[in-house]
């Protein structure tokens, strides 16, 4: 269906007519939309014609995830895929060097409504982080609430993030080696006020795709260093240790991500989650192992 010249998006105009690139461009398409589906992001009741589409605030940080996710979700929406409106929002934090003018002239020529809002919180986090510390965590909480903010005044249900399968992953063996936790970045959550939804749409496409899609199509990249405090991140470890696996391992990525998805609570150590306590014996069951206790792997 991506081979009519004419029945294209403008954000797709000038892809690559490659074989490459379109089964590229139809994995990202066809896991984007699954993750969607699969975790409820969009109410069925939006595909009447009669009800008012919801409205997405969709994040651009003029990197390559974000890139990518405006695209797919303007396919999916192009295609009748996608019963919403989108709002695509870049946040102006006031970082040193930040190329303002980037992305309002890149979303001016694809014709996206877009707001683009300037916020100096750089010059908070450098007065609040000391020195030698990483601004990251900060600067993370600071855009996170006026994009909420954001979303509000322009009446979003949703804010829409450019997290993918490799940053979930990779948040998860944060919290496991720092935090103490088996957590990650879900896919659809509610913020703590329960008046917005923050979806992930590409929950399941790789990071290498996304790089490999917002280079094919030439989209004006701006870089994630421009704070200039990226160098030694927890995050630039683990990442480097998923590499190395990666790397003695392909596909070790997709089994981990997969896990995530497989999680057994009687296997674990959470009594919180599974009743342990209230496990009980059957010997009815003629020598089978019983329900009610989990079977040691």
């Amino acid at each position: 269906m991506f081979d009519e010249a004419d029945d294209i998006h403008p954000l797709f105009a000038g892809a690559p007519s490659t074989t490459e690139f379109k089964k590229l461009r139809k994995r990202i398409v066809r896991q984007t939309r699954e993750a969607i589906e699969q975790y409820g992001m969009v109410d069925p009741s939006t595909h009447d014609k009669d009800s008012k589409p919801p409205r997405w605030l969709v994040c651009l940080s003029g990197g390559k995830d974000s890139y990518t996710l405006l695209a797919v979700l303007y396919e999916l929406k192009w295609r009748g895929l996608l019963p919403v409106d989108l709002l695509a929002c870049n946040l102006d934090q006031g970082q040193p060097g930040f190329p303002a003018t980037v992305l309002p002239e890149f979303l001016e020529r694809m014709g996206v409504p877009h707001r683009i809002e300037y916020q100096d919180t750089y010059s908070i986090v450098v007065d609040k982080v000391p020195q030698g510390r990483t601004y990251c965590a900060l600067c993370s909480r600071l855009r996170r609430g006026n994009l909420y903010r954001i979303a509000r005044e322009e009446g979003c249900s949703a804010v829409v993030l450019g997290h993918h399968r490799d940053d979930i992953l990779e948040t998860f063996f944060m919290n496991l080696f720092h935090g103490g936790r088996l957590a990650t970045m879900p896919p659809k959550l509610v913020n703590e006020e329960s008046d917005l939804f923050v979806y992930r749409p590409l929950a399941h496409v790789a990071e290498a795709d996304c790089e490999k899609f917002a280079k094919a199509m030439n989209y004006p990249i701006i870089p994630c260093d421009l704070c200039g405090s990226q160098d030694g991140l927890q995050r630039q470890q683990v990442k480097q240790i998923l590499d190395q696996w990666e790397k003695n391992s392909p596909g070790r990525r997709q089994v981990m991500f997969r896990a995530l998805t497989n999680a057994r609570p009687s296997h674990l150590l959470d009594s919180k989650l599974f009743d342990f306590p209230g496990l009980t014996l059957n010997p009815d069951k003629n020598g089978e192992n019983p329900e009610e206790i989990p079977l040691l792997r």
